[in-house]
C-alpha cells in the first residue's frame, strides 16, 4: 500500500460533514472520492471539501482502484451490504457507529473481515478521544483498584418526526443504535462481555425506541447502569467506579476533555487533553496506520469488541420489542 492512505466516504450526511474537515490534521491520509445515491449530494459535497472524484452509487467507489479505504457512513441498516460488497472488492473499512442494525448482520460482516484478511474497524472515535485514553490508563495502572460499576447516560431532546432518520425504522431509527451505543461501548471497554443485559424503555409510534434504562450484569457483582433518550436531554456524564477510587468523565463523555480522578484519601486530580481537530482525527489516525502497518484489526476498538457491543444492543432491543432489520437494497 502507498505511503498516503487513501479515503472514500460513502454518504455525505451530517457525520461525514464533520469527519471528512478532520484530514487536515491527519498525516499520510488524504479523502479523495464521495460516493451518495444522489450524484447532485455527491458532486456538492465533493466541491465543499475539495475532493476529487464524485460517484452517484456506493458500487462505484467500491470499484475505484484508486481508494484505499472507505469510510460508511450511511444510515445503520445500510451498512451491512456495502461492507460485505467492499470486503468482497478488496477495500478495508471505518464503518460508523452502530456498527450494523442486527447482530446477526454485525456478525457477518466480522466473518468475512476475518475470511478475507482486510481491515474493518467500528467508528467509535470515543475509544480514541485523550481523555478516554487517559482513562484506560489509570484504570490498568490501578489508579482505582478493580473496576467494579460504571454509570453512563447520553440523550437529547428531538421532536418526533417519523421521517428523521432518528425515528424511521427502515433507517436504523431509535436511542439504542443512535446513541446507545455509546455507553454500551463505554462499558464493554472497561468490564468487558455481559452475562445479563436487562432493558427497560419505551416505543415511538414508528416502533423505533424513544428512550431507554440498561442493567448489564459482568458478573461477581459488577455491572453497568446505563440511559440514553431522543426524548430527554441527558447530561452525558460517565462515572467508573473501582474499590480504591473512582474516575469522573465530565460530560460530554463520548468526546470528552477533561476527567476527574478521586483516590481514596487524596485530593480530586483533574486532567485535561485536548482532542485534535474535532476528535474525529484519533479514529482515522488508528486506522491509518493500521493499514500502513498491515494490520487487519485495531488493538483499541477490536472487531470482538464490536460484537459484544451489538449482541448487547440487540438483546436491548430484543426486550424493548424493536424490530430492526438490514437493509437489503443498500447498494
Amino acid at each position: 500500500m502507498s505511503r498516503e492512505i487513501r479515503w472514500g466516504v460513502v454518504g455525505p450526511g451530517r457525520i461525514a460533514e464533520n469527519v471528512v474537515r478532520d484530514f487536515a490534521v491527519v498525516p499520510d491520509a488524504r479523502a479523495v472520492a464521495v460516493a451518495s445515491r444522489s450524484q447532485q449530494r455527491a458532486d456538492t459535497f465533493a466541491a465543499r471539501h475539495g475532493l476529487e472524484r464524485a460517484y452517484g452509487s456506493y458500487a462505484e467507489i467500491i470499484a475505484d482502484p484508486d481508494v484505499d479505504v472507505l469510510y460508511v457512513a450511511t444510515p445503520h441498516p445500510q451498512h451491512h451490504a456495502i461492507a460485505l460488497a467492499a470486503l468482497r472488492a478488496g477495500k478495508a473499512l471505518l464503518v460508523e457507529k452502530a456498527f450494523t442494525a442486527t447482530t446477526a448482520g454485525a456478525a457477518e460482516v466480522v466473518d468475512t473481515a476475518r475470511h478475507t484478511g482486510i481491515f474493518v474497524m467500528e467508528a467509535m472515535w470515543t475509544r480514541f478521544q485523550p481523555a478516554v485514553v487517559a482513562v484506560r490508563e489509570l484504570v490498568a495502572d490501578g489508579a482505582i483498584g478493580e473496576v467494579r460499576s460504571v454509570q453512563a447516560d447520553l440523550g437529547i431532546a428531538r421532536e418526533y418526526d417519523p421521517l428523521d432518520r432518528l425515528f424511521a425504522m427502515e433507517l436504523g431509527g431509535g436511542a439504542l443504535l443512535d446513541l446507545g451505543v455509546y455507553v454500551v461501548s463505554f462499558a464493554q471497554m472497561l468490564l468487558g462481555t455481559p452475562e445479563r443485559v436487562v432493558a427497560a424503555g419505551s416505543l415511538l409510534p414508528s416502533g423505533a425506541d424513544a428512550d431507554a434504562a440498561l442493567l448489564l450484569d459482568f458478573g461477581n457483582g459488577r455491572t453497568a447502569t446505563l440511559a440514553t433518550s431522543l426524548r430527554t436531554a441527558l447530561p452525558g456524564q460517565a462515572r467508573v467506579f473501582g474499590t480504591t477510587g473512582w474516575i469522573d468523565v465530565l460530560p460530554r463523555f463520548h468526546h470528552p476533555d477533561t476527567i476527574v480522578l478521586h483516590r481514596a484519601g487524596a485530593e480530586p486530580e483533574t486532567i485535561t487533553r485536548p482532542q485534535t481537530g474535532a476528535g474525529y482525527a484519533h479514529e482515522l489516525i488508528e486506522v491509518t496506520e493500521c493499514l500502513r502497518a498491515g494490520r487487519t484489526e485495531s488493538a483499541v476498538m477490536p472487531l470482538a469488541d464490536t460484537l459484544v457491543v451489538q449482541d448487547a444492543l440487540g438483546q436491548a432491543a430484543d426486550q424493548l420489542g424493536v424490530r430492526h432489520a438490514e437493509a437489503l437494497d443498500a447498494l
